[in-house]
C-alpha cells in the first residue's frame, strides 16, 4: 500500500479529498483557507506532517498529524486532525496503514501522547482508533473559535467513514 509524505505538489489533490470527506457530513469547504492550511503546515515540519495514500496513482485518502507540546506529559504532544479515505476504498486496510505510519513517525520523533477527535456516532472511526490503542480518557474536548474554521458548519465533520476532524 503505497503511502507517502505529502509535498507542495499534493495541496490540490488533499484539498480536493478534504471537500469529499467534508461533503459527507454536508459541510461546504472553504478551499482558498484549506489550501493555506496545507500550504504552511507542508512548509513547516515543526507544525505536522501530512501523508497521502495512493493506489496505481490514483489518491485514496491522506492523514494530517499536528504537533504541540504538553505539560501533563512532560513533551511534546501531536493531535491527528484529519484522516479521511474515499469511500469505495474502505474496509481495505487504508486507516490502519496510515495510522500505523502516523504513530510510527509520532514515535521515532519523541511525541509522548497522541490524540483526537472522533464523533461519537463514528463507529467504524472509533473501531480503528481502539485498534490502534487510543481510549477515553474520560475528558470532554471543547472549542473555543478564535477565527473561523475550514467548513460552513459550526461543528466538525463527522464522517460516515473514517474521519477524525
Amino acid at each position: 500500500m503505497p503511502i507517502r509524505n505529502a509535498a507542495a505538489a499534493d495541496i490540490l489533490t488533499l484539498v480536493d479529498l478534504m471537500a469529499l470527506f467534508y461533503r459527507e457530513s454536508a459541510f461546504s469547504l472553504q478551499r482558498d483557507s484549506a489550501k493555506a492550511a496545507f500550504r504552511r503546515l507542508l512548509a513547516d515540519s515543526s507544525l505536522g506532517r501530512i501523508w497521502i495514500c495512493e493506489q496505481a496513482n490514483e489518491p485514496v485518502g491522506y492523514i494530517v498529524l499536528t504537533l504541540g507540546f504538553s505539560m501533563e506529559y512532560g513533551g511534546r504532544d501531536a493531535f491527528v486532525d484529519d484522516l479521511f479515505i474515499r469511500p469505495e476504498f474502505r474496509e481495505k486496510g487504508w486507516g490502519r496503514q496510515l495510522m500505523d505510519t502516523l504513530i510510527k513517525e509520532c514515535i521515532r520523533i519523541g511525541v509522548r501522547a497522541l490524540h483526537l477527535e472522533v464523533g461519537r456516532a463514528n463507529h467504524r472511526a472509533r473501531a480503528l482508533y481502539r485498534s490502534r490503542g487510543f481510549g477515553d480518557n474520560d475528558r470532554q474536548l471543547l472549542t473555543l473559535k478564535l477565527d473561523k474554521a475550514n467548513h460552513e458548519s459550526g461543528r466538525h465533520p463527522e464522517a460516515a467513514g473514517i474521519g477524525s476532524s
